[in-house]
Formats: C-alpha cells, structure tokens, sequence
C-alpha cells in the first residue's frame, strides 16, 4: 500500500499560506503563460506528476500550444523559445537546482536584460514556491486524475 496523505484537510493552514503566495503571483507583473511554463519546468525536474499534469493543462488554458509546452523539457534544444523565455527558463533550472551551486552572474545578467528587478525577485518567488509545493505534493503521492 502506498502512502497518501490529504495534507490539506490535515493542516489546512500550512497549505492556505503556500496558496497565499500563488494568490499574489496570479497578479505579479510576470506574464501568466510564462509562469506556467517555468512551473512546469520546476515539476518536471522534481518529477512532480500532478503539477506537471496541472501545469501543462494551465498552459494550454492559457492559450500555450501543445508544441511548446512539450518542449520545455528540452527548452535549450528547442527554437520555439525567446531569449526572455530562455533567461527564465535557465533561471528556473538553477534554482531548481540550487544544491548544484547557485545561479551564475551570467544567468542573473540575462534575466536583467528582460526583467525588472520586481519581476527577478517574482519570478524567483514563483520557482521557490513551486519547488516547495511539489516536495509536499510528491512526498503525499499527490497524482493527477484518470
């Protein structure tokens, strides 16, 4: 038997207060399909099935097209992404990854090239709490439906 957990009816308030950041994140100055990209590219690298599933289907409500989202695990191969997207995208992978060693200057040169300085700090919100959202979904067996 697999353990699950409805960690949101067993402590409603610790998942209340990581949603409340999602909540100021749907109006931060980040462009929506972007955000579901890089929480897509967040998930895929903690191999979160639910929040790859949820992301992917939050893309394509957006208007994202199936090509593009298929692409993101691959974004660095892929032509289908601007150089804004890819300064996100390579962001996404160092703070995913932050136990590699932290983000290069080169990278944070980039995202200043695209970004304002609210938008570097939102967007690194956004890669934060995706990484915390997916260690509580994956730890709880957290699947997506069918």
């Amino acid at each position: 038997m697999t353990l699950r957990l409805d960690y949101g009816k067993a402590s409603p308030g610790a998942v209340a207060g990581m949603y409340a950041t999602n909540t100021y994140l749907d109006d931060a100055p980040i462009d929506q399909v972007l955000r579901r990209l890089v929480e897509l590219r967040v998930s895929q690298i903690n191999g979160c099935r639910y929040c790859i599933w949820l992301h992917s289907r939050q893309a394509r409500d957006l208007g994202e097209s199936v090509e593009r989202i298929q692409a993101v695990a691959d974004w660095r191969a892929a032509g289908c992404f601007d150089a804004a997207e890819r300064a996100a995208l390579a962001w996404t992978e160092s703070v995913t990854s932050i136990a590699d060693g932290v983000p290069s200057d080169d990278q944070f040169a980039a995202l200043g090239r695209h970004f304002d300085d609210r938008q570097v700090v939102d967007l690194t919100a956004v890669i934060a709490n995706m990484n915390a959202l997916n260690r509580v979904a994956i730890s709880f067996r957290l699947e997506p439906p069918g």
